[in-house]
């Protein structure tokens, strides 16, 4: 997917890992959510800048902002052809900051959810893209979509679907704006290497986004969980 992801790392490592200066607004957080803002990092004038957009993508040609829960993720094998994505991943482009994300295991009825992150727990970048829409009241609001692809050996046994994670040395090419060639882009929606990552169960309280405490990243067992209904 993913539909709720954590951004806890410090101002100052952020400001390393993605060259931006160092940013004032990121606060820690464990539980985001779709319709809410996210950080992101694009590049602007030859300088990368850390900016803040509601994640739900709004394509300018919208009528209606209520499009955006429908498009947090955009498949990457069919981004270059959707009317929704085709403007955005050629020149609108831009890195989602994390420390990790969350996909549910369905079992029957039943989902589980899990946190997976890098295995040394450093934040990393996912592929995501970007878009400006224009109020009735004549505000510009600016909105993300987050690509997913084909899941690696490691997620494949909790779903189907994982996001495009950047390696380190893509991310000046995913944030060059005069890279627009599908065959160049394409080769960066690969599954990221399943080894460096980690996977665990976590609490049902995560289901809820009200909770948004540290609590939503402790691994459980299942007989540990608190059988929280999402919300």
């Amino acid at each position: 997917m993913p539909g709720r992801f954590a951004l806890y790392a410090s101002a100052e490592q952020l400001a390393d890992i993605f060259s931006v200066q160092l940013p004032e607004k990121v606060v820690p957080r464990y539980n985001i959510s779709p319709s809410q803002q996210v950080a992101v990092i694009r590049n602007l004038g030859g300088e990368n800048h850390l900016d803040f957009m509601k994640w739900g993508l709004v394509p300018s040609w919208a009528d209606d902002m209520a499009i955006g829960y429908k498009l947090i993720n955009a498949r990457s094998e069919t981004v270059f052809e959707k009317n929704s994505f085709k403007r955005a991943i050629r020149t609108r482009r831009c890195l989602v900051p994390i420390s990790g994300f969350y996909e549910w295991q369905s079992s029957g009825s039943a989902k589980t959810p899990f946190y997976i992150s890098m295995a040394d727990n450093k934040p990393f970048a996912l592929a995501g893209i970007w878009e400006q829409w224009k109020n009735p009241d004549g505000s510009i609001i600016e909105t993300c979509a987050i690509l997913t692809t084909t899941p690696n050996r490691l997620i494949e046994t909790i779903h189907d679907r994982m996001p495009v994670i950047l390696h380190p040395q893509e991310y000046s090419v995913w944030l060059d704006r005069e890279v627009s060639d599908p065959a160049t882009l394409k080769q960066l929606f690969k599954p990221y290497p399943a080894e460096v990552m980690t996977a665990f169960q976590v609490s049902t309280i995560v289901n809820s986004v009200r909770n948004d405490g540290e609590e939503c990243i402790i691994k459980v067992d299942s007989q540990d969980d608190t059988g929280l209904l999402f919300n």
